[in-house]
């Protein structure tokens, strides 16, 4: 099993509307690098859940619920996208500072590049991500 961080404004699409709707096609990714990374996606494959820009910070845990397939919002080009369904909200937000500061998590793509809208995390990285949303303990 893999592990993804996905990215996204809170005011364009937040959790709690991800919640509400209970599956969602995550359309719109233009980056060629973040494409072949949803095409990378694998059925059950977890998923954190990035607020990006106002919030910045890991909120929630998702699946993937359907694998790679063409984006139906591309007007042209080949992207792709998948589908995710939420699975919990995270006990407590993990924000970027803390990502910064935890020398377990210094390699993180997000850390790295961080204009991109969806990332590969290690299974160290996943895990510690998800020790943390109970509570950080130093690294």
């Amino acid at each position: 099993m893999n592990h993804w961080l996905v990215k996204s404004e809170p005011e364009a699409y937040s959790w709690r509307q991800f919640l509400e709707d209970g599956r969602t096609a995550w359309t719109g990714v233009r980056n060629f690098q973040a494409r072949n990374h949803l095409r990378a996606m694998r059925l059950k494959d977890s998923v954190l859940f990035y607020h990006s820009v106002t919030e910045k910070q890991i909120v929630g845990l998702a699946r993937v619920v359907r694998e790679a397939y063409p984006d139906p919002t591309a007007e042209d080009g080949d992207w792709s996208c998948v589908d995710l369904a939420p699975v919990r909200p995270l006990k407590t937000a993990v924000p970027l500072e803390v990502l910064k500061k935890d020398l377990l998590l210094a390699k993180m793509v997000l850390l790295k590049q961080s204009r991109l809208s969806v990332t590969p995390l290690s299974p160290a990285e996943f895990s510690r991500i998800l020790e943390c949303s109970g509570g950080c303990p130093p690294a």
